[in-house]
């Protein structure tokens, strides 16, 4: 208890001190990008994105969520339109452009957007958390799968394996973000469980099935913050209990730990609990770069302890669909001015301030991170 509490105050003293002086020796091992499978219409642009501009913005990661987009062989009946052939295609542009590419596979939550439900829970209804409620998705956010029936897992595995197997993947992220149903009344398997335990169980079945294939996992950290304690909410953190899973899953689980309007220094509550943690920002690029700063910040200040190295980096996501995403980027790179909140902006600005750490000796003032 007293070395938690000394690296604790290590690192809120590292981010409230009033500079920090950061050498260019201490580069960030993680500069993600995550983005949507584009449709076959914007496949080129795709390509010609990652092998020219990842590599000038200096990305060594690109997480590329497909779900069940993809020409499913093991499973026919979720086969998408994405086929093996696309998917090799950015395998080879990534290889070229020396960039890990890294599956997303939403798992448990986020099995529905507005009224249109997934293929998991179209074609296996059985699996939902909530059967025969929210008619057309009606007073929910995003619907989930049932942990605990018999049959979820078999199909989740078996389309996991194969996407892993066609992006060439060394890890897999699974998602886990903004699960708001869970151990609901209307699942005989989960009434009454402890959503915390449920969460956690899930985690460490979905880590435990990667693991034996030699895949590590990332997930959102979202469901892991308390939102009550920290203020921070229900969206960026968790509103219904499921928090407590952090004391409960492996610790070789990768955290992606998302703010999108603040930055909250969550990332050194993640490290501090012993995982790995990119902090991940969307389109507002005052707050990428408040996150850079932060990552580097906290780096610094416990660069001599195990705290310091596992703030792995920095994550832009993209939530629009590529073919939107990529012409408002050439646009900016032309000199177009971005609206207020932009995501091509957001990942410029992300990823010069990240150059400029770590290329040159300077003082990052605290109040920046305020």
């Amino acid at each position: 208890m007293k070395t938690l509490m000394r690296n604790l105050l290590f690192i809120i003293l590292a981010v409230l001190q009033s500079g920090v002086v950061f050498a260019a020796a201490d580069p960030m091992p993680v500069r993600a990008v995550m983005m949507f499978m584009p449709d076959a219409g914007a496949q080129d642009d795709f390509l010609r994105f990652i092998r020219e501009d990842l590599p000038r913005e200096g990305v060594t990661h690109l997480v590329v969520q497909i779900d069940y987009k993809y020409a499913y062989t093991s499973r026919p009946e979720m086969a998408g339109p994405v086929t093996a052939a696309a998917v090799k295609a950015v395998v080879a542009a990534c290889r070229e452009a020396k960039v890990e590419l890294i599956p997303l596979v939403n798992c448990l939550g986020h099995q529905s957007w507005a009224k249109n439900t997934g293929k998991l829970l179209t074609v296996h209804p059985e699996f939902d958390e909530t059967p025969g409620l929210y008619p057309e998705n009606e007073g929910i956010y995003c619907r989930s799968y049932c942990p605990n029936h018999p049959e979820v897992h078999a199909v989740v595995f078996d389309l996991l394996a194969e996407i892993a197997k066609v992006f060439e993947a060394k890890a897999v992220h699974v998602g886990l973000d903004e699960v708001f149903l869970i151990g609901e009344d209307a699942c005989p398997r989960c009434r009454g469980r402890d959503r915390a335990e449920l969460f956690a169980q899930e985690v460490r079945t979905l880590h435990d099935f990667l693991a034996s294939r030699g895949l590590r996992m990332w997930m959102w950290g979202d469901r892991l913050i308390d939102g009550a304690t920290t203020g921070i909410g229900k969206w960026e953190a968790s509103m219904n209990g499921t928090q407590r899973a952090i004391d409960l899953i492996p610790k070789d689980v990768v955290i992606c730990d998302w703010h999108y309007e603040t930055t909250p220094p969550t990332a050194g509550y993640f490290a501090l609990k012993g995982f790995d943690v990119i902090l991940a920002s969307w389109n507002r690029p005052e707050v990428a770069v408040e996150q850079a700063e932060l990552i580097f910040r906290l780096r610094a200040g416990n660069a001599a302890g195990p705290i310091g190295p596992r703030l792995l980096g920095v994550m832009s996501t993209v939530w629009e669909p590529t073919a939107r995403f990529l012409p408002a980027f050439r646009a900016l790179r032309a000199g177009e001015p971005p609206p207020e909140k932009s995501a091509p902006a957001n990942m410029t600005a992300l990823f010069r301030r990240v150059r400029e750490l770590e290329t040159a000796t300077e003082v990052v003032p605290a109040s920046r991170n305020k």
